[in-house]
């Protein structure tokens, strides 16, 4: 009996190895890169068509039309019909953290138990060796940001580049935000819900939790404020970023009383917020400038939170807060697609009221501002870096996007993932490729 249960781990553990991506992380490159010939879309809202971009050891020195390609050992890209972009930025994830949501929990690692964990760090518990990173690679998206989960208080996302061999070489920004979870005021809404046992006042307990998290905050003040200390607080160290605001504070809301709130613990603080979620964020868009708070939505492709609203409002509201000038990002939260539709969920805002370039911006400068990397990322601009993709037609049209090139800091890196691998099997098999 040992020695057949041997033979079966053994054959397990063999197809599961066989079954991975089988791509390595790009070697970096030192010198001069050209992508010529293509209709660059910078990210900002420019658009230049015939241009080139210069990179010079993994940053961008240069994009325009007239851009002399020397002679010498330079690597040049010739894109003539293609569309250039900058790499596609998730700034809502579980990545690396969570690969099969159900049934098999040695694969994931997102969850925390207890109710304030500031000290918990997303970035440590990275796996770069996800299948999932390829496929979002596919799709023209080159950074994420990996956020961890459980109770209010969940702890400090990071960003990660997607193109690397551990978690602290995909580190692009180490923990920028710590996470918090505003309780809803109200029951879940569902028809299938069950109830049962004592009915439960909502309210009274997400205003116990909200002053649970103030308590905590104000304690975590008084602590830093002191210099010297007779037992270290992990948790209330862990706190420091946010009063000196070098990370900010995301809190996920979705409700408009939930929103509120979080608009309540700003003041009192005065934190630099980000509300993430924010289904209902169309309804107090003209408050939300006014405090100067980012949102990034969700899934794009949902139904809307209540009976009432238009089935169509969650493709109209970036369009609403684009007007209303409050700084946002698409993100894609849905569990069956794992983030793969995030350029479609722009393509379809950009058929509800945004332009084109305003859908781009939201998966790219604009996710890169609420991120904290706008100064290394999200546009192709000098003195940023070369993160870049390439695509055949309109990246957000699900049609006709087909990514060829994608560059992570001047690195070209493969697009090969487990789907293009079975592609080239079957093609093999029945004779259509060699």
């Amino acid at each position: 009996m040992k020695l057949n249960y041997l033979f079966l781990l053994m054959l397990a553990t063999t197809l599961q190895v066989r079954a991975q991506d089988d791509v390595y992380p790009a070697k970096e490159y030192k010198g001069l890169l050209f992508i010529t010939n293509g209709t660059v879309h910078i990210g900002n809202g420019q658009v230049l068509e015939k241009a080139t971009v210069e990179v010079r050891d993994g940053k961008i020195v240069g994009v325009g039309a007239n851009i002399a390609i020397p002679q010498g050992d330079v690597k040049v890209f010739d894109v003539t019909g293609k569309h250039v972009y900058p790499g596609l930025i998730l700034p809502q994830s579980d990545l690396g953290l969570k690969e099969i949501a159900a049934g098999v929990r040695g694969s994931n690692d997102y969850r925390e138990l207890g109710e304030l964990n500031p000290n918990i760090r997303s970035i440590v518990a990275y796996n770069t060796a996800s299948m999932m990173i390829n496929i979002l690679k596919t799709n023209g998206v080159l950074l994420a940001n990996v956020v961890p989960q459980g109770g209010i208080i969940s702890g400090s996302s990071s960003v990660v580049q997607l193109d690397a061999w551990n978690y602290e070489d995909a580190a692009y920004k180490q923990d920028g935000a710590i996470h918090v979870t505003i309780p809803p005021f109200s029951a879940p809404r569902s028809r299938f819900a069950v109830r049962s046992g004592p009915p439960v006042d909502y309210v009274k307990v997400a205003n116990e939790k909200i002053e649970e998290v103030k308590d905590f905050f104000r304690q975590g003040k008084a602590y830093l404020e002191k210099n010297s200390h007779a037992e270290v607080n992990l948790k209330f160290e862990a706190l420091r970023g946010l009063f000196d605001k070098q990370q900010a504070l995301f809190v996920h809301a979705g409700s408009v009383s939930q929103m509120l709130a979080a608009i309540e613990l700003v003041k009192e603080f005065g934190f630099r917020t980000v509300l993430v979620g924010a289904s209902e964020s169309w309804q107090i868009a003209p408050l939300l400038k006014e405090n100067n708070i980012g949102v990034i939505l969700g899934a794009g492709h949902s139904l809307p939170g209540t009976e009432d609203e238009d089935i169509d409002q969650p493709f109209k509201t970036p369009a609403v807060l684009q007007n209303a000038g409050v700084l946002f990002a698409l993100s894609d939260d849905a569990t069956n697609t794992r983030y793969r539709n995030l350029p479609f969920n722009a393509g379809t805002a950009a058929s509800y009221g945004l332009t084109k370039e305003q859908a781009l911006s939201a998966i790219t400068l604009n996710a890169a501002q609420l991120l904290g990397i706008a100064d290394r990322t999200g546009s192709l601009e000098a003195g940023k870096d070369a993160n870049i993709v390439v695509s055949e037609g309109d990246i957000l049209d699900m049609k006709t996007s087909i990514i060829t090139h994608a560059f992570i800091q001047g690195r070209q890196v493969s697009l090969e993932n487990k789907q293009t691998q079975l592609n080239e099997r079957y093609l093999k098999k029945y004779g259509l490729q060699n």
